[in-house]
């Protein structure tokens, strides 16, 4: 073997070495690391933790290991999840959690559960939304869940970051999707539909009502109309009733008078006349 060769082989050999012996890792910005022992009888080490890192990091890998954990929020949603009412109803729940990790309990976190975040989401994390939730939906009967939605999940949401605050985990926000038991979703339907149909003949009765209204006031109006028509056809005869005279009445008999007279006359046949001729 020419020395050529043993000297490549050899530089092969110690970067190989290099590597294994030898590690690097960057911890992105808004990320932290824990560099810690994975063999360590080193009581005074914090769970063999050495230290939290960032950026560029070297270490041996033999002995160290890094868990990155990220600092900014985390947002997971799970799967639906059955929660019995106080009075044994079931309601199906879809939460949704938006978190983030103190970072003052990073190392505390990974101490206890020594688990990559997404493992620790299926675990700790999923047992403490169920637990929430069915705690707290013992204290609701169904129709008091139904009506009190907002305050439900309000208490939930305070039960959850009293419990996840004391671990690290600090809850930025929290949503749920409550689907009621098929039972009092049809009964709700059928209340709502009841509901709809009152407002509906309520409607109908006060239109009808004001139809009736519009009606008796043309009614009123033309009846109206016609009092005053006839007061005033009345005062209009009553007028002229005040202002005809004997005189005047005679004049428009005679001015009516054909001319003819009767063939057969007694001495009222002609009292018009005579009574004219007795006024001259």
């Amino acid at each position: 073997m020419t020395p050529r060769k043993i000297v490549i082989l050899s530089s092969m050999f110690l970067f190989v070495l290099c590597f294994w012996i030898g590690c690097v890792e960057t911890i992105d910005a808004g990320h932290t690391g824990i560099l810690f022992r994975k063999f360590s009888s080193d009581s005074s080490k914090h769970g063999s933790v050495e230290q939290t890192v960032r950026g560029w990091v070297v270490y041996n890998g033999f002995i160290s290991n890094i868990y990155t954990y990220p600092t900014f929020i985390q947002r997971k949603t799970y799967a639906a999840i059955s929660v019995n009412a106080k009075d044994a109803s079931i309601f199906r729940i879809t939460p949704t959690i938006a978190y983030r990790l103190n970072p003052d309990k990073i190392t505390d976190i990974f101490v206890k559960y020594r688990k990559k975040l997404p493992e620790i989401e299926t675990g700790y994390l999923y047992t403490a939304v169920y637990d929430a939730f069915r705690l707290t939906g013992n204290e609701f009967t169904a129709d008091s869940l139904m009506s009190n939605r907002g305050v439900f999940e309000q208490r939930v949401r305070e039960r959850l970051t009293q419990t996840l605050e004391k671990e690290g985990f600090i809850v930025e926000e929290f949503t749920s999707s409550i689907e009621p038991p098929e039972s009092l979703r049809n009964a709700i339907d059928s209340k709502n539909e009841a509901v709809q149909h009152a407002l509906k003949a309520d409607n109908e009765v006060k239109a009808a009502e004001a139809r009736a209204k519009i009606a008796a006031a043309k009614a009123q109006g033309f009846a109206d109309s016609l009092m005053i028509a006839g007061k005033a056809e009345a005062d209009y005869n009553k007028m002229i009733a005040a202002s005809l005279n004997e005189q005047v009445i005679k004049y428009y008999s005679i001015e009516k008078w054909n001319g003819i007279l009767p063939q057969v006359t007694s001495s009222n046949s002609f009292p018009i006349i005579g009574n004219l001729g007795r006024d001259k």
